[in-house]
């Protein structure tokens, strides 16, 4: 690793405040298979990509139990989903500029690569992988909650007062078709019921919902398919 390529990923450090010492793990993160095979290295960012697939979906999967502690496990698994879906996870890299970090080889360079959603989402689960191997669970977890802090602010965004007629606007941008709701679970005394709605899309559940009322579960439903959908965006 040259001078110039050392200060790269030691600016890139600074920046989330990482406190690694040892960046050739940092640096096999952002080698694409194409580089790797060009130049004649032993590894490329592969088997990282996989190692830090598991550990952003332990993080994510940790944050959403404890943040959304009344949610089911049906809810949070589409929660999760959405987060670490390839768009979402190339979304944060371009943001974050994997992109100008990758080292690529030229033919992936000249068929537009470094701006491949797929290149970039393998490229950001390495770089976690990294992570978790030179500084632990805790250096990963942290730079994951700061990346993705913009995704999961959306989340929990109650802004939108009326999420009905927002999620009916983004959704008929799409086409003629609308969304439906239905109320899925009702419990609770007639003085202090509870509703639980489920909100649908071409017969696919999209999300669910809690409230007092049939209406407000509603709403509650279309804000989480609200959110949902903006991570994707």
């Amino acid at each position: 690793m040259d001078d110039n390529r050392w200060e790269q990923l030691r600016h890139f450090c600074r920046r989330f405040q990482l406190e690694i010492d040892e960046l050739d793990g940092l640096n096999t993160a952002l080698i694409h298979p194409t580089y790797a095979y060009e130049h004649h290295l032993p590894s490329n960012n592969q088997r990282m990509e996989f190692l830090g697939d598991a550990v952003l979906g332990l993080v994510i999967a940790t944050y959403l139990y404890l943040e959304f502690p009344d949610l089911p496990e049906g809810d949070l698994t589409r929660m999760r989903a959405a987060i670490v879906c390839e768009g979402s996870l190339a979304k944060v890299a371009r943001e974050i500029g994997l992109s100008d970090l990758l080292l690529l080889g030229q033919g992936e360079e000249n068929s537009g690569g470094r701006q491949r959603s797929s290149n970039l989402a393998d490229a950001l689960e390495a770089v976690i992988g990294s992570l978790y191997l030179s500084g632990g669970i805790e250096t990963a977890r942290k730079f994951i909650l700061q990346v993705f802090a913009p995704v999961l602010k959306i989340l929990k965004d109650k802004s939108v007062i009326d999420s009905k007629s927002a999620l009916q606007e983004l959704i008929q941008k799409r086409g003629p078709e609308n969304v439906t709701y239905k109320i899925l679970e009702e419990w609770g005394p007639d003085h202090a019921k509870q509703y639980k709605a489920g909100v649908f899309y071409q017969n696919r559940l999209l999300a669910t919902g809690e409230g007092r009322s049939k209406k407000e579960a509603e709403q509650e439903a279309a804000r989480a398919a609200l959110a949902l959908i903006k991570i994707q965006e």
